[in-house]
């Protein structure tokens, strides 16, 4: 067994738990912790893979861009846990029957992917990593769904950004546009007094007499 072969398992390995903890895990912020590490691994494959330029591409838009939003969302949100886990078994029959669809599914591609001979693999995925045929793939043949993908992490954004702007009771508010009104007049008053003397008060205090009683 070569070197780049155990790393493959290893990875593989490594991606599979990252990947069961992301939902299994009750601190959503552990679990997308775990999504970073999912993210990094599968990157770690790609490159076994020589496709450095998915590698990258991974690593710079999940985990450096939209992981981050993801746990901005999280934090800001703070979300009770115990209402989402209120109709967990009402809702379980559905969730496994979509699960096990869904394994069957990568099972099948998965299976038949092993059954290919190296003299049946087309010459097209000799090119994986070109950066230049993956272009070429994106916006000719691929061109819709890239569009489709991208209006979707926008909408995205825009969710992410509306549900940060709710005010909260324990932290302070301003308007930004208010506050680049305001004038040096509003913020500060000046008031005209009579001077004094340090000498003439300390006199007058010195001359007072205590009231009889």
């Amino acid at each position: 067994m070569e070197f780049t072969t155990v790393l493959f398992y290893v990875f593989s390995a490594l991606l599979v738990f990252a990947a069961v903890r992301v939902i299994t895990d009750r601190n959503p912020v552990h679990a997308a912790l775990f999504l970073i590490l999912s993210f990094c691994t599968a990157a770690a494959i790609w490159m076994l893979l020589k496709a450095e330029f998915l590698a990258i591409v991974l690593v710079l838009v999940y985990v450096g861009a939209v992981m981050v939003l993801f746990l901005f969302v999280v934090m800001m949100l703070d979300i009770d846990m115990a209402k989402l886990r209120a109709g967990f078994w009402s809702h379980f029959p559905l969730a496994a029957t979509i699960g096990v669809i869904i394994a069957l599914e990568m099972s099948a591609v998965l299976i038949r992917g092993f059954m290919v001979q190296e003299d049946q693999v087309p010459a097209a995925a000799a090119m994986i990593g070109d950066t230049r045929e993956l272009g070429k793939l994106i916006y000719t043949q691929y061109l819709y769904g890239f569009e489709i993908a991208a209006m979707i992490l926008l909408a995205a954004m825009v969710a992410a950004v509306a549900l940060t702007l709710r005010r909260r009771k324990d932290t302070k508010y301003f308007d930004p546009g208010e506050a680049v009104k305001v004038k040096s007049t509003d913020r500060v008053r000046i008031v005209k007094m009579a001077s004094e003397s340090s000498r003439a008060s300390d006199a007058a205090s010195s001359n007072v007499t205590p009231e009889k009683e």
